[in-house]
């Protein structure tokens, strides 16, 4: 079997078998969601270890080796345990573990709403039928732009997020590109947010509204609510 059937079988593992499997944990928490359709919701929250890219401004860097190692099941329990509906699965970047796909799929039948962010340098059709997919396509700014999967705007379903993270006026215009270009038939939320500390919000709203951009401007709740906390929030 080759490497790639090999993630392909791991990925469709039913819960029986996969149950026992391990993921590596950076974080396990309740808070609001900060972002997006959801933004303001009490949401669980499960942050996997590791990640690929280097985004310049990212803000979770220590997620990148930091994690303990727990079981599919022991994870099932702990999420349900805080008593809410709802789960984001986050990074990190989650699509590098493939054993996310079979808590994903048995959460989705428990009935939860699970929201799995991405990076998107990972085939998005990885997640599980039923989860919203929210990408963070990468601009310019960031660095990372060469490492992303274009073929994920193809990819994309009507639930799904897309999200743009801008550090000035050249990332904006790339953004406004390719929300009217590769985006344009897309039915599903279009976010636009501010780099904290470099973008001052209220220029990229005035770019929104200047462009009539079919796009929802957000700001990232957590940073909000809890200045100068990077875990837990």
């Amino acid at each position: 079997m080759s490497v790639g059937e090999a993630r392909r079988a791991r990925l469709a593992e039913p819960w029986e078998s996969a149950r026992f499997r391990r993921l590596r944990v950076a974080e396990l928490f309740l808070s609001l969601q900060g972002e997006g359709s959801r933004a303001g919701l009490p949401t669980v929250f499960l942050r996997l270890t590791g990640c690929a890219l280097r985004c310049r401004w990212c803000d979770t860097s220590w997620a990148f080796r930091e994690g303990t190692w727990r079981t599919l099941d022991e994870l099932r329990g702990a999420i349900a345990a805080y008593g809410v509906p709802r789960l984001c699965l986050t990074g990190g970047e989650p699509l590098l573990q493939p054993s996310f796909a079979p808590l994903v799929r048995r959460l989705l039948a428990d009935g939860f709403d699970v929201a799995v962010e991405t990076g998107g340098d990972r085939n998005i059709d990885d997640v599980p039928e039923g989860a919203a997919r929210i990408v963070d396509v990468k601009l310019p700014g960031s660095r990372m732009d060469g490492r992303m999967d274009a073929a994920n705007l193809a990819r994309l379903r009507s639930g799904d997020e897309v999200k743009f993270v801008v550090s000035g006026r050249a990332d904006y215009e790339r953004a406004r590109e390719i929300a009217r270009g590769p985006l344009a038939a897309f039915r599903g939320e279009i976010l636009f947010g501010a780099v904290h500390g470099e973008l001052a919000p209220a220029d990229l709203a005035e770019w929104i509204l200047e462009d009539r951009l079919p796009a929802r401007m957000q700001l990232q709740m957590h940073k909000l609510l809890w200045p100068g906390e990077e875990r837990g929030v």
